[in-house]
């Protein structure tokens, strides 16, 4: 998610790029999936350690897996979300094998950067939650700027704790917005070496330019001599059309393994009506490729993005009066896709 530069209010998802117009559309009929199969009571026990074989991510057995769940919002915007209870829901109930932690850098008065204790504690509630209820679980350093050192310390301290957990994978850098894709690929190159210091295996994802969008950078330039690496790709329907979409196909045809770790239905600003044809087309193209994705974001901000009402609680259970649009359609599509597959 990025920040705006010339305003206070935060604008929670991948930038739109200049010269790619908005698709608009007429929403379409949601209907909620109410599917009674139920998802593996430890899906991290079933599937065990993830690793990167070619492009594609696959369990312990060497078997294609796809990971299908949702970000939680900034920490230090929605903290009162940011425990095992509500992870615990969102498995059950939305039947979500990963959830995204976004650990919120320099946004908010308990960021990071100015409360690092508060911060982990929040992040280590997420985590713990998700070893409880038996899923995946991203750690995300959500920022837009390097901040090389405090990035280092910190994933030196979680890659320690957490070497030995298969539930665990780690993104250095949500969304890179003007830097280049040279500074971004030295700055990642740090992080995996003080990651892979402490923990050798675990899956490591990577952003790129742009708010995730120039995916083609990294296809071009790799970082070579490391394993288990994957690049991110974010994008929100109703802005990126199917040049995003081009764009990503030719990425993993040239060999760059990719994980989609934040998407939607809406416009790149977060808000705006949800395009439900264009998010199903991003949707299937998804499915078809085996590509794992997460939804942004359980918050409860006044805007079409933020899947929470006001209503609901800290830590579930949430009825369907407690979810916005969004957050029924993320439901539907979570609960389907990963029953089906």
């Amino acid at each position: 998610m990025f920040l705006a530069a010339t305003a206070a209010l935060l604008l929670p998802a991948a930038a739109q790029l200049p010269t790619r117009p908005a698709t608009t559309n007429a929403l379409l009929h949601n209907a909620l999936i109410t599917t009674t199969a139920a998802r593996p009571a430890n899906f991290v026990r079933q599937h065990g350690a993830l690793r990167v074989e070619g492009t594609q991510l696959v369990d312990q057995k060497g078997e294609k897996i796809a990971l299908r769940g949702v970000s939680f919002g900034w920490h230090s915007l929605w903290p009162r979300f940011y425990n095992e209870k509500a992870v615990e829901w969102l498995a059950q109930d939305f039947r979500c094998n990963v959830v995204r932690a976004a650990m919120g850098i320099e946004v908010g008065e308990r960021c990071y950067k100015k409360d690092p204790a508060f911060s982990k504690a929040k992040v280590k509630a997420v985590v713990d939650g998700a070893i409880k209820a038996g899923i995946y679980v991203i750690i995300d350093w959500h920022s837009h700027n390097i901040n090389l050192a405090e990035a280092k310390q910190f994933f030196g301290e979680v890659s320690k704790t957490y070497a030995k957990t298969p539930n665990v994978i780690y993104e250095v850098f949500n969304e890179p917005d003007q830097e280049s894709w040279p500074e971004v690929k030295a700055y990642a190159e740090e992080i995996i070496n003080v990651i892979r210091a402490n923990d050798p295996s675990n899956v490591i994802l990577v952003g790129c330019p742009h708010w995730d969008q120039d995916i083609n950078l990294p296809a071009a330039d790799p970082i070579r001599d490391q394993k288990n690496l994957m690049y991110t790709m974010h994008f929100y329907a109703a802005t990126h059309g199917q040049w995003l979409r081009d764009r990503t196909d030719a990425a993993i045809a040239s060999g760059l393994p990719v994980f989609i770790s934040e998407s939607a239905g809406m416009e790149a600003s977060g808000d705006g009506p949800l395009n439900p044809t264009a998010w199903q087309a991003y949707t299937d193209w998804m499915e078809a490729k085996g590509l794992s994705w997460i939804t942004w974001s359980i918050s409860d901000k006044d805007e079409t993005c933020s899947m929470l009402q006001k209503s609901a609680s800290a830590t579930g259970p949430w009825k369907d009066a407690d979810l916005k649009e969004s957050g029924l359609k993320t439901r539907g599509y979570v609960r389907r896709y990963n029953v089906e597959k």
